[in-house]
This record gives C-alpha cells, structure tokens and sequence, in this order.
C-alpha cells in the first residue's frame, strides 16, 4: 500500500495537480512509518513545480535528513547550483 501511496503521488505531480499531491503526501507522512523520506522528496518536487523554491528545499533536506542516499541530494544540489547562478547574475544587471 505504501509504495502505491507514493506511486499515486507521483501522477498527480506529473499531471499538475500538485495541490492535490502535497496533500496527499503529507496524508501519507502522517499515517506510514516507511518511505517518509520519499515523501518529503516528492513533496519538494510538487513545491519546486509549483516554483515555491524554498519549500522544495527545505522538504529536499526533511528527505536528505532522514536518507542522506535520496536523490533529493541531487535534487537540492541543482537547485541551489540554479539559485546561485541566477543571484550572481543579478548583479549584473
């Protein structure tokens, strides 16, 4: 059940319905003992869609927290690489 929790939370993102998704995320991080660290990396991919950078990274680290294996790593890797390319070119403006 857990995995196609999560497999349910993933279409919803990949259809654009991430309103739908993080509430759904966060319905399983509070019923489920397993997978809570793809959870929070699911949410942070639903927030970055929705380009709320800040709550995608600090759900990127919730995951990164718990499984310092997630691929949130290289999620938050490359959007903090995107975040400071765009701030060092604002100074050039």
């Amino acid at each position: 059940m857990d995995k196609e929790a999560l497999r349910a939370v993933r279409e919803l993102i990949r259809k654009g319905e991430v309103e739908q998704a993080i509430a759904h995320a966060r319905e399983y991080l509070r019923t489920s003992l397993s997978g809570l660290d793809e959870a929070y990396y699911l949410i942070g991919n639903a927030y970055r869609k929705q380009g709320n950078w800040q709550q995608a990274l600090n759900n990127y680290r919730y995951a990164i927290d718990i499984n310092p294996q997630s691929p949130a790593r290289q999620a938050r890797m490359v959007m903090m690489d995107i975040l400071n390319f765009y701030n060092k070119d604002m100074y050039n403006q």
